[in-house]
């Protein structure tokens, strides 16, 4: 995998066209993610139209469904060819285990286990969840890992644990990466580039801090610069 390859950059635009106008900017991206807003404008045609130009695609929809609704979305999704998908752990292991099974193609599943915006006293006493960060996600990751998912996402924080549990070769899918000097926005567990990949990060997915730069093809540059040091 190369180093460009390993930086994900999140598309958070609302149409098409951005879209368009957005990779003109950026000629050394390899990797994109399609969220929930773009997705629900552009459709899947977008994902077409991605694949076609030859990048690398992670449609990033977060399904939480009851099992069979959540296959039948799989199933579905899976079929516009993109390469990484995604679910919320909390469906469960049934919920996790269909959809698994309902993906076709080289597809890869993995699971959502904790919003890089979700903090201790959230967890706590918004989500009603006990214990920390950490051991919830560690706890949907081994969920996801018997489920016979590909990884997971998750803070660079966690991406140690979630490898000492699940095994080197089990995904770490990580946002809540900043450069340096970045704005950490609604992000509230962070790292660096680096220090995401010495944490083990398979992946970083990373949009603002590219997207929102006067010169995108200079932060992507710069962000391949550092991590590339490490090389």
């Amino acid at each position: 995998m190369s180093n460009a390859e390993r930086i994900i950059v999140a598309l958070d635009l609302g149409s098409e066209e951005e879209v368009l106008t957005a990779l003109t900017k950026l000629p050394d991206v390899e990797f994109v993610k399609v969220g929930m807003e773009l997705f629900y404008s552009a459709g899947p045609n977008l994902i077409h139209l991605l694949k076609d130009r030859g990048l690398k695609v992670f449609l990033d929809l977060k399904v939480h469904d009851i099992p069979n609704t959540a296959s039948g979305a799989m199933r579905s999704l899976s079929k516009l060819g993109c390469d990484l998908l995604n679910l919320h752990c909390a469906g469960g292991l049934e919920m996790m285990k269909r959809s698994q099974e309902a993906v076709v193609g080289h597809t890869k599943l993995i699971g959502v286990t904790q919003l890089t915006s979700t903090n201790q006293q959230m967890l706590n006493e918004q989500l009603g969840i006990p214990g920390t960060v950490e051991a919830s996600v560690l706890s949907y990751a081994q969920l996801a890992r018997q489920a016979g998912l590909a990884g997971v996402v998750c803070s660079p924080l966690e991406v140690q644990a979630v490898k000492a549990v699940c095994g080197s070769e089990f995904l770490a899918v990580t946002p809540g990466v900043r450069p340096l000097g970045a704005n950490r926005q609604d992000q509230k567990r962070t790292m660096t580039p680096r220090e995401a990949l010495e944490a083990g990060s398979d992946y970083l997915v990373i949009g603002r801090p590219i997207l929102a730069d006067s010169d995108p093809h200079g932060a992507f540059c710069r962000i391949l610069e550092e991590i590339e040091v490490e090389a």
